[in-house]
């Protein structure tokens, strides 16, 4: 009984302590984790640092970017796009390894649009310093009226684009088949408001309406966990990693569905469909993924 009461007791006092520093914490803030990267009059932090806006006018758009970077594990930020119309702008959130010759980068870009029209949310994955590999997605919401989570999730198997934790994309690993994975180079984090009215909306057709600017997208709820670089050795190999286990290393039965059910009811592009690109698909496109 007197070892129980002991157990009990330490348990109690383990809950207390970290229930006291806890609340001591601080929230993580913009300037926590990440620097800006150019036009630092476009980008002001908002809410005690914990939140930022964006903007874009005709001098400048502008970006940010993670101080560390990163091999494996999850980010993830909640984002509130321009509203109205916003053709021929890009918001675009990634990770990328800032290598120039032979890059990998994973892409969140949304795709501005006329009002009244659906946000486009388009993927692309480079690995080993190649691309092209976009895919397209409609939102089935506004995204400039409230805040949605975007988040990317990559470990040794796949790599998987999300919203509000629906699946949008999954790219396996499957360089047993000889398709190129991004596993040899840790990655930042990065994000930018761009003018890109030369390819972004209906393939340049819409321009930017700049009696509309400036244009503004907000960001908050920061959050990056994966291994970082420079950091511990085995960074790369390390399997007691939450985004390592099994239950990360593919999408659970209600996820799968959720992810089928974006792929036919709002993707609206696959480089892998595209013949006129592709007559022969791409390696990873026979490959089933």
């Amino acid at each position: 009984m007197a070892r129980i009461t002991y157990f009990l007791f330490c348990v109690s006092l383990a809950l207390q302590l970290i229930f006291f520093y806890t609340s001591m914490a601080k929230p993580a803030t913009f300037y926590d984790d990440f620097h800006i990267t150019w036009s630092e009059t476009h980008i002001k932090q908002m809410e005690s640092g914990t939140a930022i806006q964006l903007l874009l006018d005709q001098s400048s758009g502008c970006g940010f970017a993670s101080k560390m970077k990163y091999m494996y594990g999850r980010v993830s930020m909640k984002i509130k796009l321009i509203p109205g119309d916003s053709a021929g702008t890009v918001t675009a959130f990634y990770m990328n390894s800032d290598t120039n010759l032979i890059r990998d980068e994973l892409d969140f870009e949304f795709l501005g649009n006329r009002s009244g029209q659906p946000y486009t949310v388009q993927t692309n994955i480079f690995a080993h310093g190649k691309g092209d590999r976009e895919q397209r997605v409609n939102l089935w919401f506004d995204p400039a009226t409230e805040f949605h989570t975007y988040s990317i999730l990559w470990n040794r198997h796949h790599i998987v684009f999300s919203i509000d934790d629906i699946p949008i994309r999954v790219y396996k690993n499957n360089e047993a088949k000889g398709v190129p994975y991004p596993n040899s180079q840790p990655m930042g984090v990065f994000s930018t408001l761009w003018e890109a009215d030369n390819w972004a909306t209906r393939g340049g057709l819409e321009k930017i309406d700049w009696t509309k600017a400036p244009f503004y997208a907000y960001y908050r709820d920061f959050d990056i966990e994966g291994c970082t670089v420079p950091g511990p050795a085995g960074c790369t190999t390390k399997t007691n990693n939450w985004w390592e286990a099994p239950s990360y290393q593919q999408l659970d039965p209600i996820q799968a569905r959720k992810y089928r059910w974006v792929r036919l009811n709002h993707m609206i592009y696959d480089y892998c469909k595209d013949k006129s690109r592709y007559p022969v698909p791409p390696r990873e496109c026979l490959a089933g993924i």
